[in-house]
C-alpha cells in the first residue's frame, strides 16, 4: 500500500488532499537544443512542479539496468539491445591487404630466354571486396609497367563468384584473367589481420628470381689478360682523363711561313693524341678545328717501314717500335709529330698534377713564346721633292672638317690644287670605336699634323688664326702659345742694315729668353735658387757650366723642380749641349725673378 508523502496518510480516497497553491500540472521538457544540436534532458520534477526523488544515473549505469535480467521474475526476462550496427566501408576504411607474388610469362623469338618472372604486388581493399595488381617500376626494363590491373571485383570462376579475403592465404596460386599468380607472402598487417579472423596461414616461400635479370648482372668479361698490360683498365681508370699542352709551329724559316699556335691533348685512355688549331678573329684562315685527328703517333719505326711514303703506309704494331706516350710530352721541349716541330710552353692545372703524382715532375715551366714588337720607325718621307712642297690647311670651326690645298708651282712637275676635300681627321693612336679627331687647340706653329699617313709641319698662320688663338687663350697649351710669341718676335726683330754692322741677335737665343721670362711670369720662382745653382757647382768640377743629364736630373728631383712642365721640358732641351750634357747656368735663370 502507498502512503501520502506529505501526511504519512494512505494513499486511498478520502485520505488524499490537493494543494490549492499548484496549478501546473504539464510533465516537464526532455528534449532540448544545445548549440543547434538536439540533446535528451532528463527532468528533474515531475506533475505540478513535484522533485523527483530519485538518484540521478548516468547513462551507463541506465544501460546496464537495461540489460540487466531478474533474478525472480513472473514473465519473460527482455532481451538485451542489439549492437549498433556498423557499415563495412565504415569499419573498414582504408584497409587493405598486401600480398607478395610473381607470374611468368613466355618470351617467343628470343635465343638469350624463354621465359620471364614478373614480380607484383596484390592489394585486396576489406572496405568493398576490390582487387588490384600492381608491378613495380624496374629502370631500363623495356617493358610497360605499373598499374597491371585496376581495382575492381574480381571473378574467381565462371558462376559469377568473386574473389574474398578468405580465399587468399601463402602458398596459393590464383587465376585473374587466364593469367596464374603465385603468391608467396603477404605483409604484418595481413598476417595479424587473416589471423584475428581464424585463417591459418601457410609458410613464406622465396621470391622467385627472373633468371635473364640475374644473368645481366654477371661481369660481361670473365678471362683472364694474357698481358700484364690491361687496355681494359686503363680504359676504365683513365676515361674522360685529358692531358691538354700549349704549343707553337715555328715556320718563319720558310718562306711565306710564320708562327702559329696549337692546343695538343693527350688521351690517357687510349694513348691518342689529337691536335687542334688555334683561330684568332679575322685571321683570314678556313676554320679548320682540326690539324690532327685522334690517333696513336708512331715515335720509333721499324726499318722498312722508314723509307715507305707515308701517305698510303697503314701504321699497325708491326711496322712501330715505339709509339709516344705521357712522358714524351714535356713543357719546354720540342716535339716532332707527323714531320712538324712543336714547342710545348705551357699546359693546364690537371696536367701539371698528374705529371707530379706519377713522374715526380713538379716544377713545370710557363714560358713566354709571345715576339716582342719591334720599335716603331720613324716615318719619313722618301722621295726628296716631298720636302719642298708647301700645303694651305684650313680648318672649319662649325664642322671640325679640314681641307688642304697645294698652290701649283711651275716646273715642279706635280699638279697642284686641292689635295684633300673637307673631312675630319682621326689622330694617330685612336681606336676605331673611339676615335678622336683633331680640334683647334692642335693647331699652331710647328706642330706636326699626321694625315691619313702624312705628316705636315705647320710653318705660319694668318692673322685670322692669331686673333682667334689671342681671344682663346685657355684652349692651346703653353707650348703652343709660346711659339706663336716666338713667331710674332722674329717678325718684328728689325732686319739688319749692312754687313758692317753688328748683326742681329740670334733667333734661337732670343727664343730661349723668351721662353726663361715665360716661365718667371707664370710664377715658378723657387725659394732655393741659390742652393741649387751652390749644388750644380759642387758636382761641376771643371767649372765648365755644365753637368751631365743624370746628376742634373738628380738634383732637380732633390729640390722637387717641375722638370714634367711642358716648358721645363722645353727650357732643357734649348740647354741641352751635345746628347749628355747640360747648361744649368741659364736653366736655374728661369727659377729667379
Amino acid at each position: 500500500m502507498m502512503s501520502n508523502p506529505v501526511h504519512g496518510l494512505p494513499f486511498l480516497p478520502g485520505t488524499s488532499f490537493k494543494d490549492s497553491t499548484k496549478t501546473a500540472f504539464h510533465r516537464s521538457q526532455t528534449l532540448g537544443y544545445r548549440n543547434g544540436y538536439a540533446v535528451v534532458r532528463r527532468p528533474t520534477v515531475g506533475i505540478g512542479g513535484h522533485r523527483l526523488q530519485v538518484s540521478q544515473l548516468s547513462q551507463a549505469e541506465l544501460d546496464k539496468l537495461a540489460s540487466k535480467a531478474p533474478v525472480l521474475m513472473y514473465s519473460q526476462p527482455k532481451k538485451a539491445p542489439r549492437a549498433e550496427f556498423i557499415p563495412a566501408y565504415v569499419a573498414f576504411d582504408k584497409k587493405v591487404l598486401k600480398f607478395d607474388a610473381y607470374f611468368q610469362e613466355y618470351v617467343p623469338l628470343s635465343t638469350e630466354e624463354q621465359y620471364r618472372i614478373r614480380q607484383v604486388n596484390i592489394y585486396y581493399y576489406l572496405e568493398d571486396d576490390s582487387m588490384s595488381v600492381i608491378e613495380p617500376v624496374v629502370e631500363n626494363s623495356g617493358i610497360p609497367q605499373g598499374k597491371l590491373i585496376k581495382r575492381q571485383r574480381l571473378a574467381k570462376n565462371d558462376q559469377g563468384d568473386h574473389y574474398h579475403w578468405k580465399d587468399l592465404n601463402r602458398g596459393i596460386n590464383i587465376t585473374i584473367y587466364g593469367r596464374t599468380f603465385r603468391i608467396v607472402d603477404c605483409d604484418k598487417f595481413t598476417q595479424v589481420f587473416l589471423e584475428s579472423q581464424g585463417i591459418e596461414l601457410n609458410p613464406p616461400e622465396k621470391m622467385a628470381l627472373d633468371p635473364y635479370t640475374e644473368l645481366r648482372k654477371q661481369p660481361l668479361r670473365k678471362y683472364v689478360t694474357p698481358t700484364d698490360f690491361d687496355q681494359l683498365k686503363q680504359f676504365l681508370t683513365f676515361d674522360k682523363q685529358v692531358l691538354r699542352f700549349y704549343a707553337i709551329w715555328d715556320d718563319t724559316d720558310s718562306m711565306f711561313g710564320e708562327c702559329r699556335t696549337y692546343i695538343i691533348h693527350y688521351y690517357l685512355m687510349d694513348d691518342t693524341v689529337e691536335i687542334r688549331e688555334v683561330h684568332e678573329r679575322n685571321d683570314g684562315r678556313d676554320p679548320f678545328p682540326l690539324l690532327m685527328s685522334r690517333r696513336r703517333v708512331p715515335k720509333v719505326l721499324v726499318e722498312s717501314a722508314k723509307n715507305f711514303p707515308r701517305c698510303v703506309l697503314e701504321i699497325s704494331d708491326k711496322e712501330v717500335l715505339e709509339w709516344y706516350t705521357a712522358k714524351d710530352f714535356i713543357v719546354g721541349k720540342p716535339l716532332t709529330i707527323l714531320g712538324r716541330t712543336f714547342f710545348i710552353y705551357d699546359c693546364d692545372p690537371f696536367t701539371r698534377q698528374y705529371y707530379k703524382e706519377n713522374f715526380g715532375i713538379s716544377d713545370l715551366p710557363r714560358i713566354d713564346v709571345s715576339k716582342k714588337e719591334p720599335p716603331p720607325v720613324k716615318q719619313e718621307s722618301p722621295i726628296p721633292e716631298d720636302k719642298d712642297r708647301r700645303f694651305v690647311f684650313s680648318y672649319f670651326l662649325a664642322t671640325d672638317m679640314i681641307s688642304i690645298f697645294e698652290p701649283p708651282v711651275r716646273n715642279s712637275g706635280i699638279i697642284g690644287g686641292k689635295y684633300l676635300g673637307r673631312t675630319k681627321v682621326v689622330k694617330p693612336g685612336s681606336s676605331v670605336e673611339n676615335p678622336i679627331y683633331y680640334g683647334p687647340s692642335d693647331f699652331f706653329i710647328g706642330a706636326v699634323i699626321e694625315v691619313f699617313g702624312h705628316r705636315f709641319v705647320i710653318l705660319d698662320t694668318d692673322d685670322c688664326v692669331l686673333k682667334y688663338m689671342e681671344s682663346n687663350a685657355a684652349q692651346y697649351s703653353p707650348e703652343a702659345l709660346l711659339s706663336i710669341q716666338n713667331h710674332v718676335r722674329k717678325q718684328e726683330a728689325p732686319a739688319p742694315e749692312s754687313d758692317n754692322q753688328q748683326t742681329v741677335e740670334d733667333p734661337g737665343v732670343q727664343e730661349l729668353e723668351a721662353l726663361i721670362d715665360t716661365i718667371q711670369r707664370q710664377g715658378k720662382d723657387h725659394p732655393c735658387k741659390d742652393d741649387i745653382l751652390k749644388m750644380f757647382q759642387i758636382y761641376d768640377k771643371e767649372a765648365s757650366g755644365h753637368v751631365d743629364r743624370e746628376t742634373f736630373f738628380k738634383i732637380c728631383d732633390s729640390f722637387h723642380l717641375p722638370v714634367d712642365d711642358s716648358l721645363v721640358k722645353e727650357l732643357i732641351r734649348m740647354c741641352s749641349r751635345g746628347e749628355d750634357k747640360i747648361d744649368y747656368c741659364t736653366f736655374v735663370r728661369a727659377f729667379s725673378n
